[in-house]
């Protein structure tokens, strides 16, 4: 029997200790919209909070069941949770709704023709913005825009050279910049989020770049590396966690050699000062304004 599973729900929802994993944030899961449709006898999905990725998902994970197979799917009330089964409804399916645990759970059976599959997972799926000319989808960081931090710290980088590596690349903008400078020998572009990097590969076709999907936080120390770049997160499945960005500050001085350097990005309320003191040698404060403040530390 396969069974899919989305996502981490929490343990309230008994989660299938045996499935397939496919979410893009758990590196070395499989691809959702790569599984055989109609080869799955369920799916358990822990809906993200974006609607076009949301309607996506669940629409993928529709057309990767057989028929009479059933879905059971879950998000928190106010991060997609009251809009589940008018979704799932909107997808032809009779829907069992309830709640539970600060959640809404709505669970199904396709026992019937299904509706707007297609369409759905269109609008998830990945193209090139208009906005931006890079190519992205819905549940990447900045999808549709570049983010205004990314653009602040790619406006004030001074031409890198050596071995270096984006720590939560993204789709590639802040690479882009990165390198513009021919002195850079290497890149090495990190994202927790598969359809970040397939998008990065997309967007940065220089030969210097490499790419891996990975959380960064859990990359084994090299101290190798010239220089570093990065934007950390600091939301985890919407709540802000400022442990992310610490993290990332650590990794980034375990991979710099005596002398690396990093630039780094933050909203200005996060209080990442303490960390860089203690990760790095000398640590300045390059800009701080529009809500951001950069940073360049070196090891």
């Amino acid at each position: 029997m396969t069974v899919l599973l989305y996502g981490r729900p929490p343990a309230a929802f008994d989660p299938p200790a045996e499935a397939l994993q496919t979410s893009p944030l758990i590196p070395g899961s499989v691809a959702l919209e790569e599984v055989t449709p109609g080869s799955a006898e369920a799916a358990v999905i822990y809906a993200p909070p974006g609607v076009l990725e949301r309607r996506a998902t669940l629409a993928m994970a529709l057309r990767a069941l057989k028929p009479g197979g059933r879905i059971d799917a879950m998000a928190p009330k106010d991060k997609g949770g009251s809009r589940l089964r008018k979704e799932l409804q909107g997808l032809g399916l009779t829907v069992h709704d309830e709640p539970r645990a600060h959640h809404r759970r709505c669970r199904a059976t396709v026992d019937g023709p299904l509706t707007g599959l297609e369409a759905a997972i269109a609008d998830g799926a990945a193209r090139i913005v208009p906005q931006t000319g890079l190519w992205s989808r819905p549940g990447v960081f900045a999808w549709d825009r570049i983010d205004a931090g990314t653009a602040r710290l790619a406006a004030v980088l001074p031409p890198l050279k050596g071995a270096g590596a984006d720590l939560g690349c993204g789709a590639g903008a802040l690479a882009l910049a990165v390198l513009g400078s021919a002195a850079v020998t290497s890149l090495r572009l990190i994202d927790l989020d598969r359809r970040a990097i397939e998008a990065a590969r997309l967007n940065v076709t220089d030969p210097r770049a490499t790419f891996d999907w990975a959380d960064a936080r859990t990359l084994p120390a090299g101290g190798d590396l010239d220089f570093a770049v990065m934007n950390p997160p600091f939301h985890d499945g919407g709540q802000e966690d400022r442990r992310l960005g610490q993290g990332f500050v650590r990794k980034a001085a375990d991979l710099l050699k005596k002398g690396g350097v990093l630039w780094m990005v933050a909203n200005r309320h996060l209080p990442y000062e303490a960390d860089l003191t203690a990760a790095f040698r000398r640590v300045g404060t390059v800009e701080e304004n529009a809500g951001y403040k950069i940073f360049e530390a070196v090891k």
